[in-house]
């Protein structure tokens, strides 16, 4: 029998809907949990389930629920629901950004009413980057980190610092320097936005370069990033880069260039000097074919959604303390209010929709570059 599970939010809880009203995965959609707004009905309706206003309107037999609502922090009441929801005695999975006293109060509610609660930071349940954290563990395992090159849009910050935290083991100790103010000089030498903002720190213990494009346009909160996240985990022997949220993933050996001329030898010096193992400069790990963004919303976050209540639901069969998982978002939490007092409020922006490429773009960038390859 399938584990029931009801969703809180009509908005974003979309993609979880479409995620659990999937009948091929072992979680059954047991509802909608919202105001009762023609869109949370429409989306009832969609998915043949109830319109539940109230958690007191919920069957006692549904022990799981994803809360998809804003937290105080963003100025919504998704905290006061999920406490709430635990109250009642259910398993709960709540869509991150949260403020760290906010996360706090939610896992002490957690253990006092003896269910689990986790944060979900979305994409490090995603495919590609599961992918990625893969080859960065067993990089690390064979050589130590040096450094950490990372890029994001304001919105993904906090998902960009648990994607970093989950590769290395952990985000302590961190530590980040001021922005520093843009020079006149570089602004007045543009007419084009300046859209990213760089902090050096460290973080983990290793030194990082962080950019992030600081920028919001108020009317399209969630939209206008430039990218989502590109990260680069660096070693002795080269990096590892995750190149878009959705792959590929990339790895580049460190350049290493002969010093010496072989005496006495009729090859090259080049073949003399280099190791018979003869290793690629730079390889895609994996899957080189990256998904389209109608696969992404179908599929990939779907499937990520389903992995991440199937950890909720492996925690609430062990019986584990919330605190297990809790500890490290508090931890990101912190490191993320950090981050964003720093950067300052975005720069708010009017924007429109982007011009986007289309097949035949892409076909034509493809001819181009291979005709210019064998000139």
């Amino acid at each position: 029998m399938k584990t029931r599970v009801v969703v809180a939010g009509a908005r974003f809880g979309q993609v979880y809907l479409e995620a659990l009203g999937n009948p091929n995965q072992p979680f059954e959609l047991a509802g909608v949990l919202a105001g009762g707004s023609e869109r949370s009905q429409a989306c009832a309706r969609r998915y043949g389930v109830p319109l539940y206003t109230s958690p007191s309107q919920i069957p006692e037999d549904v022990k799981f629920a994803c809360v998809v609502i804003r937290g105080g922090l963003l100025g919504g009441k998704g905290s006061q629901l999920a406490q709430e929801l635990m109250a009642r005695g259910m398993h709960v999975l709540q869509e991150h950004p949260l403020h760290h006293d906010e996360l706090a109060q939610n896992l002490k509610t957690a253990r006092r009413n003896k269910v689990i609660y986790q944060l979900n930071p979305f994409y490090t349940h995603t495919e590609p980057v599961r992918r990625f954290l893969g080859a960065a563990r067993e990089l690390l395992s064979r050589q130590k980190p040096l450094y950490i090159d990372a890029a994001c849009g304001f919105q993904l910050a906090y998902s960009m610092l648990d994607i970093i935290g989950m590769a290395v083991g952990g985000v302590r100790p961190w530590a980040f320097g001021p922005v520093p103010e843009m020079n006149p000089d570089i602004a007045s030498a543009t007419p084009l936005d300046i859209p990213f903002r760089s902090l050096d720190g460290v973080l983990a213990g290793i030194p990082i370069t962080l950019r992030v494009q600081n920028q919001m346009d108020p009317a399209d909160p969630d939209n206008y990033a430039h990218l989502m996240h590109r990260l680069s985990i660096g070693t002795e022997a080269g990096n590892l880069t995750l190149l878009s949220t959705h792959g590929p993933v990339v790895w580049t050996a460190r350049p290493d260039f002969p010093r010496e001329v072989a005496e006495n030898d009729a090859k090259p010096h080049y073949e003399s000097v280099l190791d018979e193992d003869d290793v690629p400069s730079s390889i895609v790990i994996g899957q080189a074919q990256v998904p389209s963004y109608l696969h992404v919303f179908r599929s990939v976050w779907p499937e990520g959604i389903v992995h991440a209540v199937g950890e909720l639901k492996a925690a609430a069969d062990a019986g584990e303390d919330p605190l297990r998982k809790g500890q490290y978002h508090l931890s990101l939490c912190q490191l993320w209010q950090d981050l964003t007092l720093r950067l300052g409020p975005p720069q708010l922006l009017g924007s429109r929709p982007p011009v986007m490429l289309t097949n035949e773009d892409l076909a034509a960038l493809t001819a181009a570059a291979d005709k210019a390859g064998e000139a």
